[in-house]
């Protein structure tokens, strides 16, 4: 059963499927959490309370799911492509799922919780994890490769391929491309 501060972030997370968080009201997230505006308040003290809170929340499940994808790859054996494709088809499944990881990949922070810089922070865990996994590819190739992938990535949070497989074997082909000058 969850507790109230979760139904009460599942609240305002529900919120924001079809409006901003200026839209957003104290007192319906309340009631669709099933508890009074006062404990809404008293657990966040705030709306700026619940909208840090939203954003931790948002933020660690989607970094967890990218340590996650990257050690599943690396598990498997994956090369540099199907590492950085895990971790792109974990960001693509839960961009759909959340307009605030969405809304931080494409850039715009006014209209939802800001959050960090996710794809910043995408780019730093896949680094780290391919460089390494293959310490004898330049950390500065494997940088400028995760670079391009990320980009590449985002472009389909905005505009979707026609499957998310299809994206995830696009961005390892660029990755492989890249970092193939040093397969020799």
């Amino acid at each position: 059963m969850p507790t109230v501060r979760e139904s009460l972030l599942e609240a305002a997370f529900t919120a924001l499927a079809d409006r901003s968080w200026t839209e957003v009201r104290m007192v319906e997230v309340a009631a669709a959490a099933g508890v009074s505006r006062q404990t809404l308040y008293n657990e966040f003290h705030s709306k700026d309370g619940l909208a840090r809170a939203l954003a931790r929340r948002e933020t660690d499940t989607y970094l967890g799911g990218v340590d996650e994808a990257l050690a599943r790859a690396e598990r498997d054996g994956g090369d540099a492509g199907e590492r950085f494709a895990s971790a792109a088809g974990w960001t693509l499944r839960h961009a759909r799922r959340s307009p605030l990881v969405r809304a931080a990949l494409a850039g715009d922070r006014t209209s939802h919780p800001p959050l960090p810089d996710l794809a910043d922070a995408l780019r730093a865990r896949a680094a780290l994890s391919l460089t390494r996994a293959f310490p004898r590819l330049p950390a500065d190739d494997i940088a400028w490769a995760c670079d391009a992938a990320i980009r590449l990535t985002v472009s389909y949070v905005i505009a979707p391929a026609p499957s998310d497989e299809d994206a995830c074997m696009r961005i390892a082909q660029l990755v492989r491309s890249l970092l193939a000058r040093h397969r020799r």
